[in-house]
């Protein structure tokens, strides 16, 4: 903890019988801060706590318990049989809040997809911008190497001041390498510019649909240069696996 505040990391911490509360009591322990939960202080914790700050109660529930009149945690609590009455999700959802089910742990999960974003001060410059998608392509095309998957559904997100956005998907089947995938996402950026007089404050790529979780089958057009390509990719990998990420740079990073 100490060496988090030095550093001015925030870490926080909490400890409570279920993950659910767990999380919770993390919640209110922020930014620097742990917070322990038990028999004893789980009432005074749990009841005064708004219901929309449980984890698991989005806006159409929160409007059905306001519309009931229940607006924390102890008024649910409270009405164990109003929300029994809901549903198998409401039922669900009061017993997590009563302490009384826990979440199982994973130790393993299969990621569906993967993603980069920046914000970034209001930047006009164009060629500024394209630069900062090689370098947002780079450092995403080495986790996608680190994951060892084949993503085939690509997606390029632009947010402009005054609260404008614009976005653009492509599907792709095709191995993956890096050159090729950093000439995409630079053509993601050109044909999802849609407001080119406004200045961009976020800049987000995300790959999904991973082969090894889709019915898609890579194409065999350019499959043998591909090959070779991606042997490339490779070798490169393990370069910056063992000098660092930017030991190698595409030309388009250096205007």
């Amino acid at each position: 903890m100490k060496f988090s505040m030095r550093l001015k990391l925030p870490v926080s911490i909490g400890a409570a019988p279920t993950r659910y509360i767990a999380k919770l009591a993390t919640t209110y322990a922020k930014p620097f801060g742990s917070k322990i939960i038990d028999k004893y202080n789980f009432d005074a914790f749990v009841n005064p706590i708004a219901v929309e700050n449980f984890a698991g109660i989005g806006k159409s529930m929160k409007h059905k318990l306001h519309s009931a009149q229940i607006h924390t945690l102890g008024d649910i609590r409270k009405r164990r049989g109003t929300l029994e009455s809901w549903g198998p999700y409401a039922k669900e959802l009061y017993k997590r809040i009563n302490g009384e089910v826990d979440a199982p742990i994973k130790t393993t999960h299969r990621r569906k997809s993967i993603g980069i974003s920046r914000t970034i001060d209001p930047l006009y410059d164009r060629g500024e911008l394209k630069r900062r998608v090689h370098v947002l392509a780079r450092h995403l095309s080495y986790a996608i190497l680190k994951l060892d998957v084949i993503p085939t559904v690509f997606h390029l997100g632009i947010s402009y001041e005054m609260n404008q956005k614009s976005h653009k998907n492509i599907s792709i089947a095709e191995l993956f390498t890096e050159k090729k995938f950093d000439s995409l996402c630079v053509r993601l950026f050109h044909e999802a510019d849609t407001q080119k007089r406004l200045k961009v404050i976020r800049l987000s790529i995300t790959c999904s649909s991973f082969t090894r979780d889709s019915k898609k089958e890579l194409s065999l057009i350019g499959f043998e240069d591909d090959k070779k390509m991606r042997t490339l990719t490779e070798q490169t990998q393990i370069l910056r696996e063992r000098y660092g990420i930017d030991t190698l740079k595409w030309g388009g990073e250096m205007q």
